[in-house]
């Protein structure tokens, strides 16, 4: 993951965050120079822990792509309930566990 800021999340706006850059077209599929976000260490984790960078690369290369996919919406809106300074467990989904 890189380097850590603090700062406000991208994705669930928890503020006082320990941030880290997300690319939102993953490096590895051509994302080196395009856009990333400032993302919340959980946030980050559960994204690849939900989805393959094939995913992230071909439907949710922006944050209001990720906001509205079903699987990270849920976890939004549970994790903004949660201090910036909890470390919270990442449970990789169902489909992922299978590959």
């Amino acid at each position: 993951m890189g380097k850590t800021l603090i700062g406000t999340c991208e994705l669930c706006g928890r503020k006082e965050a320990e941030l880290t850059i997300h690319h939102l077209t993953p490096k590895e599929m051509g994302g080196t120079f395009l856009p990333t976000a400032g993302l919340c260490i959980p946030c980050h984790k559960q994204i690849h822990a939900y989805y393959t960078n094939d995913e992230l690369a071909a439907r949710l290369n922006t944050i209001e792509d990720l906001r509205r996919d079903p699987k990270i919406a849920k976890y939004i809106k549970w994790i903004r309930k949660q201090p910036a300074s909890k470390l919270v467990r990442t449970k990789k989904s169902k489909e992922r566990k299978r590959r």
